[in-house]
Parts: C-alpha cells; structure tokens; sequence
C-alpha cells in the first residue's frame, strides 16, 4: 500500500474476511479499480505463522468471492515476490492511466 500511496495512487485495503456481506468493499470504498491479491494457505502459511486452517481459509475465500468475481485485476501471488507483485499492479494501473489519458 505504501508503494502505491508514493506513487500518488489512492490505495486503500479493504479487509473484509470475516464480513457475511459481500458487498462490504462496495460499502466501505466505492474503488475506481479493485486490485484483489489471493494467495493460497499453504503460501500464507510459509510467509507468516496463521492459527486459521485450510478449511477457513476457504471460507474467507468464500466470503470474498464478490470482490474476486468484481475485480479490475486478480493476481495470485503464491509464487511473486512483494517486488514482482508491486510491479505487475503498476504495470496494470500505468496501462489503465495511458488508456484514460
């Protein structure tokens, strides 16, 4: 997000895991672009200790589907790095600018 924010993008994260709502990101922020960042359990896993199983974190994935099924971009990161991640959504937003512009 501080990437973003440095690069003059208005980026905010939506956390709505545990919402029953599945518009909640459409409540909370009516975003120009929604930019959703999956990546599986065992991923999250190596990356940061979790307390939440497999079988609750598809529930989260469940629970997010709305925003997943609404997303001006999906990008699985099981395999990027948090650089190749920022570079793929500014690959993505830059396109987006040169279109609008």
């Amino acid at each position: 997000m501080r990437a973003l924010r440095e690069r003059g993008y208005n980026a905010r994260e939506v956390v709505q895991e545990h919402s029953y709502v599945p518009a909640m990101w459409q409540i909370i922020t009516q975003p120009d672009t929604l930019i959703y960042l999956d990546v599986s359990w065992e991923a999250a896993r190596l990356r940061r200790p979790t307390d939440a199983g497999p079988a609750r974190w598809e529930e989260q994935a469940h629970r997010l589907r709305h925003a997943r099924q609404h997303a001006h971009l999906y990008l699985d990161t099981d395999d990027l790095t948090p650089q190749e991640v920022l570079e793929r959504v500014l690959a993505f937003l830059d396109a987006g600018r040169a279109v609008g512009s």
